[in-house]
């Protein structure tokens, strides 16, 4: 066997060492129901590291809504008014607060990609973190997840605080990642959840998460859990945490009910 493979291996396997290792979580939180993990839990296996082909810039289809194709954000509002993203050279860069459709949907197909730009010292959940946002509601972690462990329901493409993605599958820093999501609404029936809101999350043409259900609304170092009384639609909401993550290529389809 020639030497290069080997070196290949053993520098894999290096980068590979954190992936069972404890690493910093948030220490106090609830343990999640059916788990032996609590929320953010540091000793929670990192996810396996997948190297995807490349991210998937596709083209709105037909029936889509675009929400942002690089030339102006009058799709979006922060909190009613002007949105604080910046667009600059075609992109929506983060900054601010967070930031939102001006429109609001249910179940959808969302597409969008995204970068953190090259050379941003990132460590854990700090200098390239974001996420997107279902019905204002449900988060699904945008975090430049390469090289980069964290506690795993924090990973990119994690139901945050609540379900690790399958797989890593973030390419290196610098370059675009795309996000596909299939969303689905909780089910009530008067003031009871019949059915939880679902999400299927490809990331760079990589299965993340495959029809997994949310807990309830997406929260901070709490379990999730559903109110009484929940809105029907709601807008797709960017954050801002503090890092100039950059997006393209939004665009959504609303997803009706067969017939």
């Amino acid at each position: 066997m020639k030497l290069e493979p080997i070196m290949m291996m053993l520098s894999l396997a290096a980068a590979c060492g954190t992936a069972w290792a404890e690493v910093k979580g948030e220490p106090g939180t609830p343990q999640l129901p059916g788990s032996p993990y609590h929320v953010h839990d540091g000793k929670r296996p990192q996810p396996p590291v997948v190297i995807p082909g490349a991210a998937l810039a596709v083209k709105p289809p037909s029936d889509a809504k675009v929400l942002f194709d690089g030339s102006s954000l009058d799709a979006w509002t922060t909190n009613g008014g002007a949105p604080t993203f910046q667009l600059k050279d075609g992109v929506m860069v983060a900054s601010g607060k967070n930031t939102q459709t001006k429109e609001s949907f249910g179940a959808i197909q969302l597409h969008f990609e995204w970068r953190l730009p090259a050379g941003r010292p990132v460590s854990g959940q700090q200098g390239g973190n974001s996420g997107v946002f279902l019905m204002g509601l449900y988060e699904v972690q945008v975090l430049q997840s390469q090289n980069n462990p964290t506690y795993a329901d924090g990973t990119a493409g994690a139901l945050y605080g609540q379900l690790p993605p399958l797989v890593n599958a973030t390419l290196p820093q610098g370059e675009w990642q795309s996000f596909d999501i299939a969303f689905e609404p909780p089910v009530y029936e008067g003031e009871k959840v019949v059915k939880p809101a679902k999400a299927t999350v490809i990331q760079n043409g990589v299965v993340l998460q495959h029809g997994e259900s949310y807990q309830g609304p997406t929260v901070w170092r709490k379990l999730a859990s559903y109110p009484a009384k929940h809105p029907e639609t709601g807008p797709i909401s960017l954050q801002f945490h503090g890092d100039p993550m950059e997006y393209r290529n939004i665009w959504v389809r609303p997803l009706g009910k067969r017939d």
